[in-house]
């Protein structure tokens, strides 16, 4: 079965409490994830968010940060130099109202 072929089975229900963990997703998932998490803590009215996307080489950090980059709705993100984590995880501040 293709990896893009997605059923019922496949699908996900994540709490939106402005904490986010990539560990349980694909790399190939990673931009999705984050991108629909984004939109629903905005609809929500949630910032800050804390996306936990490990330490290990750094290519999901490097890629959730590429992403938030260029996101219209993200005011500014770094490392969580104060959560358990460390550079593990990012910190997010998102535009709260207006998503146009």
């Amino acid at each position: 079965m293709p990896e893009n072929d997605l059923h019922e089975d496949d699908i996900v229900e994540l709490p939106v409490d402005g904490v986010l963990d990539l560990h349980p997703f694909r790399p190939s998932e990673t931009i999705d994830v984050v991108e629909e998490y984004i939109r629903v803590c905005l609809e929500k009215n949630i910032t800050p968010i804390r996306v936990i996307h490990g330490k290990g080489i750094g290519v999901q950090k490097t890629r959730v940060h590429a992403f938030l980059a260029k996101h219209p709705q993200v005011l500014s993100y770094g490392l969580d130099s104060a959560g358990p984590s460390g550079w593990g995880a990012t910190v997010v501040n998102l535009k709260v109202g207006n998503t146009d």
